[in-house]
């Protein structure tokens, strides 16, 4: 817990420690937006359908064959001593009818403080047609990306873990098709998480709430390019995400629990232009280790637009004797950086050795005219506890 503390205050003052005197009204430039993009966003996509149902929170809730995507530091405090998950997202469903993510993890305890995690994820982008300047057609191809990753999670308390991730990237959104002068490749990256996971029961007004306080640095690696003639290659989404999560016993038969998690890109913020020229913000043609750093306070807006780049999520879970699940959530994002509000809704059903999950996602951005391309997005998922069926045969 003190890591975890520790890791917090400083990055509050770094927040703390931002120039007050640049809170400058640039939307005259930018028109009032200035989303950070990355490379292969596919990473940032919530795989499993319980999360999804919560609003996309996960760092500190209970520890689940899906943890390796949310924290994989939660899988030192698994109850089973094996697992495994398969989620499938059918995606952008409002625009295209043939984008989804598949989603495959699975852990392995080595005894009471250890545990190692796999995964694979898998982007299908559908079938695109490639043409040259004149519309002649001259290629189809069925676009993809790829990362495969493992991960070692240890306690060292009863109440506190860390672990380490390793990940494998690969996107190849071209088929080797040239643009221009440049003949495109598959971008390709190595990235690392780091994590840690502090769970503790408490007494909290009367009543035993079992405490999860979560950390997970995500997608610490290199850039990536898709060309071998051009000089410009693009962030991964290296992402902070940090959340807590309460959970009780109501009675024998009914338990609920609240969680909160807060998510910022640490990729530097794109600076405003003029003929090439920055006036404002930080040139984000740094390394990653800068770019990192540079996140928490290159916001050509000042303090103010470095707060906008935080993402909240909040959900909630209802079990009812062990075997349903009722779940809810809200996620916000502002409207400069990307808008995406939503609410998400989903149920679980627990049998023995095995849980199925479903979950449905509501567009809750009320701006005039607003629209989101991920409204009406479901996600499946259904995940084996292998400890369970022992117990069961």
């Amino acid at each position: 817990m003190k890591q975890l503390i520790g890791i917090l205050s400083a990055s509050l003052m770094m927040f703390s420690a931002f120039p007050q005197g640049n809170e400058i009204d640039y939307s005259d430039l930018t028109g009032g937006l200035n989303t950070i993009t990355t490379a292969v966003p596919f990473l940032m996509i919530s795989p499993d359908s319980k999360a999804g149902a919560m609003g996309d929170v996960g760092v500190a809730t209970t520890p689940d064959a899906n943890s390796m995507h949310w924290n994989p530091a939660k899988l030192a405090f698994t109850k089973d001593d094996m697992g495994a998950s398969v989620s499938y997202v059918p995606w952008l469903r409002a625009l295209v009818p043939d984008i989804n993510l598949s989603y495959l993890a699975g852990y392995k305890k080595l005894d009471d403080n250890q545990a190692v995690g796999l995964e694979m994820r898998y982007f299908s982008l559908g079938d695109i047609t490639f043409t040259d300047i004149q519309g002649i057609t001259i290629g189809q191809y069925k676009p993809y990306e790829l990362a495969l990753g493992s991960s070692y999670a240890r306690k060292l308390s009863d109440q506190f873990s860390l672990a380490i991730s390793g990940r494998y990237i690969y996107s190849n959104l071209t088929g080797g098709q040239s643009i221009g002068d440049f003949k495109t490749v598959a971008g390709q990256s190595v990235a690392a998480d780091l994590a840690g996971y502090y769970a503790k029961p408490i007494r909290m007004v009367g009543q035993d709430i079992d405490l999860g306080v979560g950390l997970n640095i995500s997608n610490i690696g290199s850039k990536v390019s898709y060309s071998t003639d051009s000089p410009i290659r693009d962030f991964i989404p290296i992402n902070l995400r940090l959340g807590t999560a309460l959970g009780a016993d109501i009675d024998d038969y009914n338990k609920i629990s609240l969680a909160f998690d807060i998510n910022k890109l640490l990729v530097p913020t794109p600076p405003i232009t003029d003929n090439g020229d920055i006036k404002l913000g930080q040139s984000s043609d740094v390394g990653v280790v800068s770019g990192i750093f540079q996140s928490f306070g290159d916001a050509p807006g000042g303090f103010s637009e470095e707060m906008r780049e935080i993402n909240y999520s909040i959900g909630t879970e209802y079990w009812y004797a062990n075997q349903f699940a009722l779940r809810a959530g809200y996620f916000f994002e502002h409207s400069t950086k990307g808008g995406r509000k939503f609410l998400t809704f989903g149920s679980g059903v627990k049998y023995s050795a095995f849980t199925l999950d479903f979950s449905y996602l509501v567009n809750a951005n009320n701006d005039a005219g607003a629209t989101n391309p991920l409204a009406n997005t479901m996600r499946f998922s259904m995940i084996w506890n292998f400890g369970a069926m022992e117990e069961a045969n």
